[in-house]
């Protein structure tokens, strides 16, 4: 079992952080990066750039800006197999985010 806090966040959590510097969703984003690791997976990597690739976004933050985002993101966070299926949401479009919990042993 990890010794480190690990932490799984949503895509609309992390799209929060990144759009509204001064949100309850980006102190929560801040707080766990510098307390524990941040868990990702290559699903929810995926899903997170293309919402954020999304001209919708150009009036908040610049594309550039989002870009290193999701770089820093994925240099920074611990990338996570995933070895457990779970259908249990009722939103079957968030079971990735269990998935990723549980498979990577987040709190």
């Amino acid at each position: 079992m990890p010794t480190d806090l690990r932490f799984v966040f949503d895509t609309n959590a992390i799209v929060s952080a990144v759009l509204l510097k001064d949100s309850v969703a980006r102190r929560a984003f801040d707080r766990a990066y510098t307390q524990g690791k941040l868990l990702v997976s290559t699903t929810t990597v995926e899903e997170l750039n293309e919402v954020l690739r999304r001209k919708g976004f150009d009036k908040y933050v610049t594309e550039d800006e989002r870009i290193e985002f999701i770089t820093a993101l994925v240099r920074e966070a611990i990338l996570i197999d995933i070895a457990t299926t779970i259908t249990e949401c009722r939103d079957p479009k968030d079971n990735k985010f269990l998935e990723l919990a549980i498979s990577g042993e987040a709190i």
